[in-house]
């Protein structure tokens, strides 16, 4: 049994985990797992830089992880960063800053290394299901990226593009430095548009509709399933390995995307770091859905962060 900490560090949030990986039994036990919103590519899509004030909430995010990891005694730690701060022109800055606060040096990884740890974390004690077919396809819609894997027990084509529920927001449905709310029907298509086109750039390398299983991950399709299932908060027992229909997706998304600031606030299930994203995240996924023509979404809390100790361990 090992103790190890993974921290994902991404887009729109910085995540940490502490358990005890047993690589006889394949089973990891968490002792610690924690989100916070940072919105550390706040701007980066327009700017090339991470903000001064991003690097600090992540900081202070990261300051919170060090005591914990200390706490639990982790015997290995690992960090890996994700689209924002590939994206970066001062990325060394954010790399200097967790290298003090946390003793490790964060890997800047690609999108196919994302690709891979997602679909480990995602698919490692779904091997197993007789009423799940093959191959999955999963996809990891983080706030600049998402991530589609096909693979059975192991990856078989990997790719990462471009559109995350932070960079489509700020791309298409921000005016005067303020999201729309509701946002237009033209920026709704001009949105659409952009995420259509990169399906298609995804599937030039992944075989999309070869799946015969989707597995969806993230805070964007975790949200949607506490939603579809009216949850009076957040619930990962409850979120973990449900599954929604593509129906139920399109109910949601389309209100998430005509609805206002306020109304989206209100719902019980909404982490408030979601509010302004949740509609873009929403349209990818239920993109897609239909792209591939899947009936169903099945949700994962577990995904890159798991597959990140499972490297470690």
């Amino acid at each position: 049994m090992t103790r190890v900490a993974a921290v994902d560090c991404g887009t729109n949030s910085i995540r940490l985990l502490v358990a005890d990986a047993d690589p006889v039994t394949g089973e990891l036990t968490d002792l610690e797992r924690r989100m916070t919103i940072v919105r550390l590519g706040q701007g980066v899509d327009r700017t090339g830089r991470l903000a001064p004030e991003a690097l600090e909430r992540t900081f202070a995010a990261c300051r919170e992880y060090a005591a914990l990891v200390k706490e639990h005694g982790a015997q290995r730690l690992r960090f890996v960063a994700t689209s924002a701060s590939r994206d970066a022109e001062n990325r060394d800055a954010f790399v200097r800053g967790v290298l003090d606060i946390l003793g490790v040096e964060p890997e800047v990884i690609t999108g196919d290394q994302e690709a891979e740890f997602s679909f480990t974390g995602a698919t490692r004690e779904l091997t197993g299901r007789t009423d799940l077919r093959r191959p999955f396809l999963v996809v990891d819609i983080g706030g600049g990226s998402t991530e589609f894997v096909v693979g059975d027990d192991h990856v078989r084509a990997a790719r990462s593009v471009d559109v995350g529920c932070v960079r489509m927001t700020e791309r298409h449905l921000v005016r005067d430095g303020a999201v729309c709310d509701p946002p237009t029907g033209e920026q709704v298509a001009a949105m659409r548009a952009d995420i259509e086109a990169a399906l298609d750039r995804a599937g030039e390398t992944v075989p999309l509709r070869e799946a015969r299983t989707l597995v969806g991950l993230a805070g964007s399709v975790t949200t949607v399933s506490a939603i579809a299932q009216n949850l009076p908060e957040y619930d990962s027992e409850a979120i973990h390995h449900s599954r929604v229909s593509l129906d139920r997706v399109r109910e949601i998304t389309e209100w998430l995307l005509r609805s206002t600031h306020a109304e989206r606030a209100e719902v019980p299930s909404m982490h408030p770091g979601r509010v302004d994203v949740i509609g873009a995240g929403a349209l990818v996924l239920l993109a897609i859905m239909e792209r591939i023509g899947a009936e169903e979404v099945v949700v994962s809390e577990h995904d890159i962060l798991d597959g990140i100790a499972w490297s470690v361990a």
